[in-house]
C-alpha cells in the first residue's frame, strides 16, 4: 500500500508568500505481511454430579399477636351494562377494620344507649372558653 502527498499546492489567494515543501517526503510505503492464524482448543470433559438437596430446619413462631387497629378501606361497584354502556350501578363504600388489640371505641365509634344531642353554639362557646 503506498499513499502520495502532492509537492505542489495551489491555492486561489495571493499572500505574496512563495510556499515551498521541498524537503519534505511526498510518498510512504507501508507493508503488511498476514499470515493465516490457528488456534487450537481442548477443552476437559464436563463431569456432571447429581445435586443433592438438604432439607432445611425453618420455624417461624409468633409469642403474641401483636395489637393492632388496620382500616381497610372499601369501595365496590356492582352494576348492570348493557353493550358497554351502563345501565344501573349500586356503589357500596366503607370500611372494614381488623381489631387484635382490647377494643376501645374511638370517639366517633362510641354508641350511646340513646341519640347524642348536639351541643348549641353556646355549650359550644362555654366548652372552648373553659378549655383556654
Amino acid at each position: 500500500m503506498s499513499v502520495s502527498i502532492p509537492s505542489s499546492f495551489d491555492f486561489g489567494i495571493d499572500l505574496g508568500v512563495d510556499l515551498d515543501i521541498s524537503g519534505i517526503p511526498t510518498s510512504y510505503s507501508m507493508g503488511v505481511d498476514l499470515k493465516p492464524m490457528s488456534l487450537a482448543l481442548s477443552l476437559a470433559p464436563i463431569e456432571l454430579k447429581p445435586i443433592e438437596l438438604k432439607p432445611i430446619d425453618f420455624s417461624l413462631r409468633l409469642k403474641e399477636i401483636p395489637a393492632i387497629r388496620a382500616h381497610l378501606p372499601l369501595d365496590y361497584r356492582v352494576g348492570l351494562t348493557l353493550l358497554g354502556s351502563e345501565v344501573m350501578c349500586i356503589r357500596l363504600c366503607g370500611q372494614g377494620q381488623v381489631i387484635t388489640e382490647p377494643y376501645v371505641a374511638n370517639p366517633c365509634e362510641s354508641r350511646g344507649s340513646s341519640l347524642q344531642r348536639q351541643p348549641g353554639l353556646e355549650e359550644l362557646d362555654r366548652l372552648v372558653r373553659s378549655d383556654g
